[in-house]
């Protein structure tokens, strides 16, 4: 089993849209820090949204850089029952690595909503003033993208 690049940016974006939550790490001085998100993808940008304190809050505000990582499939997989070093999870992965700005303006806030609930449903929503000024709302710029295939079957000229 192999491990290959993802390289066509519509299947890297398959991959992240398939996914329910994604995973922030963040780094607090010498510390790193992850949380599980919900999250929508925008062009070049993944929107994040939280309450507008607390260690993440805190920790975004003295470095702005985060990762994002993106797994989609958890199947069993290996190449000989009996040899442990065989087993392999098959999956996808995404990583992004980008910098965060906080979002301010009332009506990106509204529509980074709208967004990332599109991620998730297809119904239509609507937000009270409130609820989008209490907001805490994310932009993380893409820098870098990655993406693999874990557990790719082998290619070689007996079963090509």
């Amino acid at each position: 089993m192999r491990t290959l690049f993802i390289e066509d940016r519509n299947e890297i974006n398959e991959v992240i849209q398939a996914c329910k939550t994604c995973y922030v790490a963040m780094s607090d001085g010498d510390t790193p820090y992850v949380l599980p998100m919900n999250f929508a993808l925008d062009g070049d940008t993944v929107i994040l949204h939280s309450a507008q304190s607390g260690r993440m809050w805190e920790t975004i505000r003295k470095n702005p850089k985060v990762c994002i990582n993106w797994t989609l499939g958890e199947e069993l997989a290996w190449q000989d029952v009996r040899v442990g070093c065989s087993y392999r999870v098959k999956s996808k992965s995404v990583l992004v690595e980008g910098e965060i700005e906080v979002i301010d303006d009332y009506d990106e806030k509204y529509r980074m909503l709208k967004k990332t609930m599109a991620q998730y449903s297809d119904r239509e929503f609507k937000f009270s003033k409130p609820a989008v000024v209490n907001v805490g709302i994310m932009k993380v710029h893409i820098k870098k993208i990655t993406a693999k295939v874990f557990g790719a079957k082998a290619v070689t000229p007996w079963n090509s």
